[in-house]
């Protein structure tokens, strides 16, 4: 059984998700080590850690993204092992390599699972060998001479969509209605995905058009475990930018996304794939399309953890000690219904970041209710990162008592000094189509652009 009391680990984020890996770490009676940037050297979630470690002044990539500054860290503080949280460096293959030449402990997959699944193209061809379903379409890159894409479109069928192959998050995509416009978009994503994501290769898809945005937590250990905990529903989204998620997706068959989760569990083994991670699925006309998978930890976790009551975090870095599993497929029981309000400090008309002192704070509570965040009142929030200062989730025994149980607590939840998309979230959750259960991806925008998103003020 692996003494984790010998164990001490470098946490490579900030936030609240530093907060949360420091939570679990501290639970399995591990020594903490948080790293931070000049502009967060305040931060008071920092004095909960057994030592803090500052890698560099505030622009990220002089910081969180510096990964010598946090390899020389860890040797300075004598860290075993360095979780990397999600953003910045979490889905970093050189990352995950450098950690494991140095002698360390990486708290996800192998560099080479990393490469595999962080190239659209390379991830497709290994779901489609283990059986799970994906978007129509060739599963190699375009060729250079646009000669022949004209030839693919009509095969696939318009619409379609010309992704980057190393791209993520909203970037890198075009989607494309008519043949007349094909090459032209096929030409600025090459371009676009050259200049952002390394590789200028990219591909085509069929476009779909009102599908749902649904995945698969899975996990697995060195042992050859795979398991998948469960389904969310992550639709609720503006550019590509996920505002409300919640577990399991309402209003799919059981049986389909059980299918689904065995084949993505199946994957696993297939790839070598360590640790946790996530399957992301469209979800149209009751089928399901794989689109990526992310190597790491998402924000959206606590949503399934409420609802298999299972400490991800903290297996996740069991497994990645090298402990197994000990859970079966059969034993991961989910229970209820979780849904979470990712919280912003942002105007909630324009969306832009809204960064300042926290002056005053009150944290809803009651059954059900889990706040993860890092923020106290006092806390200055920075211009140089991220706008997310925490998130809110509701667990009920049905989804109509998580969701009363969710706006009771954002109706309770009190933040001044900044404003907050908390406005925002009030309207969202008592909008009817929202309450219904199984919008599409485009629901929120739509939305926004009937009601005016400045009426969300």
């Amino acid at each position: 059984m692996t003494d984790f009391s010998q164990h001490s680990l470098l946490i490579a984020n900030r936030g609240e998700i530093a907060l949360r890996i420091l939570r679990a770490g501290r639970r399995l009676g591990m020594r903490v080590i948080c790293i931070h940037s000049e502009a967060d050297r305040g931060a008071p979630y920092l004095a909960l850690a057994d030592q803090a470690i500052c890698v560099g002044p505030a622009p990220a990539a002089q910081s969180y993204l510096n990964i010598p500054a946090i390899l020389a860290a860890a040797r300075l503080t004598g860290a075993t092992m360095v979780h990397p949280g999600y953003g910045f460096l979490s889905e970093n293959a050189e990352f995950a390599q450098a950690v494991t030449e140095a002698g360390l402990i990486f708290v996800g997959p192998s560099a080479a699972a990393m490469r595999i699944m962080g190239d659209k193209i390379s991830a497709k061809t290994a779901m489609i060998a283990a059986g799970v379903p994906c978007v129509p379409g060739p599963d190699t890159a375009l060729p250079e001479d646009p000669g022949s894409y004209a030839a693919i479109a009509d095969a696939v069928g318009y619409p379609v969509i010309i992704k980057a192959a190393g791209g993520g998050g909203g970037r890198g995509m075009r989607v494309v209605h008519a043949p007349e416009a094909l090459t032209a978009a096929a030409m600025l994503t090459r371009q676009e995905a050259g200049r952002f994501f390394g590789t200028d290769a990219i591909y085509m898809e069929k476009f779909l058009q009102t599908p749902r945005h649904v995945e698969i937590q899975v996990l697995a250990d060195q042992q050859g475990t795979a398991l998948w905990l469960g389904d969310r529903d992550c639709s609720m989204q503006r550019r590509h930018q996920k505002v409300i998620e919640e577990a399991p997706a309402p209003g799919i068959d059981r049986a389909l996304v059980a299918e689904v989760g065995a084949r993505c569990a199946q994957a696993c083994r297939d790839i070598g794939y360590v640790g946790a991670g996530t399957f992301e699925f469209l979800y149209e006309d009751g089928q399901f399309y794989f689109i990526e998978m992310n190597t790491r930890i998402q924000v959206e976790h606590p949503v399934t953890e409420m609802t298999s009551g299972l400490d991800i975090l903290a297996l996740q870095i069991r497994v990645a000690a090298g402990a197994p599993l000990r859970l079966t497929q059969s034993a991961v029981a989910m229970q209820g219904h979780a849904i979470e309000c990712r919280i912003n400090a942002e105007d909630p008309a324009s969306f832009t970041p809204a960064p300042g002192v926290i002056s005053a704070l009150h944290l809803p509570g009651g059954p059900g209710i889990r706040v993860d965040s890092h923020v106290t009142a006092g806390y200055r929030i920075p211009a140089s990162y991220d706008s997310m200062i925490g998130k809110v989730i509701a667990h009920g025994a049905t989804r109509a008592e998580a969701l009363a149980r969710l706006r009771a607590a954002m109706d309770e939840l009190q933040i001044t000094g900044v404003a907050t998309n908390v406005p925002l979230h009030q309207q969202l959750l008592r909008e009817p189509g929202f309450v219904a259960g199984g919008v599409s991806i485009h629901h929120m925008e739509q939305w926004l652009a009937q009601t005016g998103a400045a009426d969300a003020g």
